[in-house]
């Protein structure tokens, strides 16, 4: 790509971009939310046109106008929102677009038969006929992978492709990653995680608010320098977790059984207890109980059997309006859809949880002036980059989008946090916010004396995150909590063999 540039209305998205993928490498893409990675990617995928630059492959100038031309000439995609169609299965998502080898008769069949192979192969199974509404995050993810695979793509973009898998299965996937650039393949790996990027990219190149920055060799580049090179400013990686006494307990669950969209047993028994003033990571791989477990807790799924409670009394059943005026905040693990309504401004957003009380409503109208006044005290408090606060959601970046979220559920000072997936998709700088503020709401008793802290239940596909912020770690596979682990005492290797359903080392 020689000399890319696109341009939006009142944005330079790409500032005359030069990158380049050698045949037979893995090339790292860096680079913050809106410094133009995802922008560049789509312009390499046919579906932006650039305003100005060339690409060419094999050498030769090539026009990509389209997706169809990109998977014309090899190139895959996966994107970090999925293009995947919510009502259909996963093997007519894969088939779509493509030609049936039986003519007008569907084979998806044969569809159906190549996805279970490639799942076998690339450690992402999921059920062909499962439609896509009824999977996770992570399923879905797994999907787009393997509809790129399935396109037969010599070039494949992946967006945050380690996101769903444990340690023991990245390093699996990398493994494989490692064969196909052996066999010519070529890969552009988009990641937040940069000891993944160490670990298995030839190359790195960092883009900075729509430009590049520089690029880096395998072997002549640190973690610190990229996050630098990305931010512009050191970065520290350690969090300060100060040291907090537990206080009553906020949040418990008694042998809950709960049902999965498609009628089977997506939590079977579990139990927990959460404390003020402590984060419990719930860890697991994406697709085994953690959004039905989520829902549960905040009145969104129905208990099947068993208990929650929630500073001691029964909420089993309880509606969410209700949980939230008993003091629950829920950072949802899909934000444009369960966080967010995309067409409201930053201000009505902020806003949603209590638009029919006061000061926000009087007399059943709306009072516009204090939920301006309310939405720039929350746009400065928690740093949301905005151009106004009437600026529509689907505007923001992701970690303004998550920002906003934050603020609209901490303002009210919580007495318990459920935060689900709530650095998925951030940059490193917004991902350092979004943990300095979990980290300000557990420790409260410490400028507070009067109370304990927040208690928080964080669940995160991230072992990073779960291990740098947790007080302690349970991890939940197939529906049940296989151990609760001090956070002491943890490490990747035992949660990752937890995560796979091993209770013991062998």
């Amino acid at each position: 790509m020689c000399g890319i540039i696109k341009r939006f209305p009142g944005v330079l998205a790409n500032d005359c971009v030069d990158f380049a993928v050698h045949q037979g490498e893995v090339h790292a893409l860096l680079g913050e939310n809106g410094a133009g990675k995802s922008t560049l990617m789509k312009v390499l995928y046919g579906l932006y046109r650039p305003d100005d630059g060339e690409i060419l492959l094999n050498g030769e100038p090539v026009q990509i106008t389209s997706p169809t031309d990109a998977i014309r000439f090899g190139i895959g995609m996966i994107h970090q929102h999925f293009m995947l169609v919510p009502s259909l299965t996963v093997a007519e998502n894969v088939a779509l677009g493509l030609p049936s080898s039986r003519g007008v008769i569907t084979d998806l069949d044969r569809v159906s038969k190549r996805i279970t192979e490639l799942g076998k192969t690339y450690g992402l199974q999921v059920d062909p006929r499962a439609r896509v509404w009824q999977l996770s995050v992570g399923q879905q993810q797994r999907v787009e992978i393997i509809k790129a695979l399935y396109r037969g793509a010599e070039l494949l973009i992946l967006d945050e492709p380690t996101a769903v898998l444990t340690p023991q299965e990245v390093a699996e996937f990398f493994q494989i990653l490692r064969q196909m650039v052996k066999e010519g393949h070529s890969v552009i790996f988009i990641s937040h995680k940069l000891q993944e990027v160490l670990d298995i990219s030839d190359r790195v190149t960092v883009l900075r608010d729509g430009a590049v920055v520089g690029s880096r060799l395998k072997g002549t580049m640190t973690k610190a320098e990229l996050a630098r090179m990305m931010v512009g400013r050191d970065v520290g990686f350690q969090r300060n977790r100060a040291p907090v006494t537990p206080g009553e307990v906020r949040l418990s669950l008694h042998d809950v059984w709960a049902r999965s969209d498609r009628g089977t047993d997506a939590l079977q028994g579990v139990s927990l207890e959460v404390r003020a003033g402590e984060i419990l990571g719930l860890a697991g791989v994406s697709g085994n109980g953690q959004r039905e477990l989520a829902q549960v807790i905040n009145g969104l799924r129905p208990v099947a059997r068993g208990h929650v409670q929630l500073e001691g009394k029964d909420t089993t059943g309880v509606s969410p309006v209700e949980l939230i005026a008993q003091g629950l905040a829920y950072i949802p693990e899909e934000r444009m859809r369960d966080g967010m309504i995309r067409d409201f401004s930053v201000a009505e957003n902020l806003i949603l949880r209590e638009h029919a009380t006061a000061p926000f409503a009087r007399r059943g109208f709306l009072d516009f002036k204090a939920i301006a006044r309310v939405a720039a005290g929350h746009i400065v408090d928690f740093n949301v980059k905005t151009p106004s606060q009437e600026t529509l959601a689907k505007n923001l970046s992701g970690g303004n989008i998550q920002k906003v979220i934050l603020a609209r559920e901490l303002s009210r000072e919580p007495r318990v946090i459920v935060a689900a997936q709530p650095t998925r998709g951030l940059d490193i700088g917004a991902t350092i916010y979004v943990h300095e503020r979990l980290l300000d709401e557990r420790s409260r008793s410490l400028r507070e004396e009067k109370r304990h802290g927040a208690a928080i239940l964080l669940i995160s596909e991230d072992l990073d995150e779960i291990l740098a912020l947790s007080d302690r770690i349970a991890v939940i596979y197939e529906g049940r909590i296989m151990d609760i682990v001090p956070s002491e005492e943890a490490t990747p290797e035992r949660l990752g063999l937890l995560m796979a359903g091993v209770t013991k080392e062998v």
